[in-house]
């Protein structure tokens, strides 16, 4: 047990540095193309972030395990909403910008909506669903790079933080912190897992908690580094971005590798808990990040603490199911 806790504590470490130097590297490249950091966090930082689900999700697509692909889509939007999001609103709430804001959030819901329909109606997730979603990340990229582009960030803030650095060095960093985010989330997950397992809890319940925590710690990494930075843009877009890209990407790729079955591990009032509480947790919970933020311009701290309590009550229902 001595190797599986010191190699949980290196993917620690690999985690925090590797958040420190993508971040540094994305606002750097942000700045030097006068992108606002929303649509960077939204892309770029999102993909970084992100690999490790579609690592995580693949591998296990392809070994057969399509129940621990499909729980650590579904497990990462809820950790990163309720619990990744929603410490960074506790701590400091912000102005949202709803201009930046709306593409997201209607890509989210695009994405949700394929995915229910296949879900509830089919129960099967076929390879040509997988290819579907890869169609709509590949388009939310396209749309999402051109908007930054189109509508420049020229705010004198923006030209205040202007970098001096090379563009050399950014890219170095992006590249070198995604890979530290990479393999400091193999090394938890996996030894994570060890570790969960010998204290006998059920593999149902690790997908959708404690593999859905592990893959998402590059968020909660992320996101508390660019709110200690300064960057609370950039932490709402990269987790947004992620949580669409948990639906289209991380699903899309293992999906598209190994088709498989909507997963029943458990029965909540009769049904598939899966889509009788997985799913629509998924749902509520960016509907209450998203909606009020649209319609009221910024983030409130009570939205935190709600979804905190939301995100605690979700965990206790499944490890007593």
């Amino acid at each position: 047990m001595l190797v599986p806790i010191l190699l949980f504590v290196l993917g620690l470490v690999l985690l925090i540095k590797g958040g420190d130097w993508f971040v540094d590297g994305a606002t750097g490249i942000a700045h030097r193309f006068h992108v606002p950091e929303l649509i960077i966090g939204a892309t770029v930082v999102s993909i970084g972030t992100t690999l490790p689900e579609v690592m995580v999700s693949a591998t296990s697509a392809l070994g057969g395990h399509g129940e621990i692909a499909y729980g650590n889509a579904i497990g990462s939007i809820i950790c990163n909403t309720s619990l990744i999001a929603a410490i960074t609103i506790a701590i400091k709430p912000a102005p949202v910008d709803t201009k930046a804001l709306k593409m997201p959030v209607i890509f989210f819901f695009l994405s949700a909506a394929i995915y229910c329909v296949v879900a509830y109606f089919t129960g099967y997730f076929y390879r040509w669903v997988g290819i579907l979603l890869l169609a709509v990340f590949a388009v939310y990229m396209f749309l999402t790079v051109r908007q930054g582009f189109k509508k420049p960030a020229h705010s004198e803030e923006t030209a205040q933080e202007a970098p001096t650095g090379s563009m050399v060095k950014d890219i170095i960093l992006l590249v070198v912190g995604a890979a530290l985010i990479a393999v400091g989330a193999d090394l938890l997950v996996d030894n994570g897992t060890i570790i969960a397992e010998a204290l006998g809890v059920p593999e149902s319940v690790i997908a959708l908690t404690f593999v859905a925590l592990g893959t998402s710690l590059p968020e909660l990494v992320t996101a508390i580094t660019s709110l200690v930075k300064g960057h609370g843009a950039l932490s709402l877009g990269n987790i947004i971005g992620a949580n669409i890209f948990n639906l289209v990407l991380v699903s899309g790729v293992s999906v598209t590798l190994a088709p498989f079955e909507v997963p029943q591990s458990s029965v909540l009032f009769g049904r598939n808990a899966s889509l009788v509480l997985d799913i629509p947790v998924m749902l509520a919970v960016m509907a209450l990040l998203t909606i009020p933020a649209l319609a009221r311009k910024k983030l409130s701290r009570w939205q935190g603490i709600v979804l905190l309590m939301i995100y605690a009550a979700f965990c206790v229902v499944q490890f007593t199911m």
